[in-house]
């Protein structure tokens, strides 16, 4: 299983999704723009000391996403949609 962030903006939220992608086996991957940088303390505190442990995957756009990943299936979620 993978997770995808899609325009991260909030870097403690990336980093607790990080850290349960650790305890999942899941790989995360981000595409930019990212709102923050990975460096960032308040990402790798969210993730404490699991962010080395991440099978962390980061993307320069959606559409490089679909491409080096062969056209996945793709089950997205959103809060920002205006459609049920």
């Amino acid at each position: 299983m993978n997770i995808v962030l899609l325009e991260p903006e909030i870097p403690y939220n990336t980093g607790n999704i990080g850290r349960t992608c650790v305890a999942t086996n899941t790989s995360l991957h981000l595409i930019k723009p990212l709102g923050f940088s990975l460096d960032e303390k308040q990402v790798k505190r969210a993730g404490l000391d699991y962010w080395k442990d991440i099978d962390l995957y980061v993307y320069e756009s959606f559409e490089e996403f679909v491409r080096i990943n062969n056209n996945p299936i793709i089950y997205m979620s959103t809060t920002k949609a205006n459609v049920w």
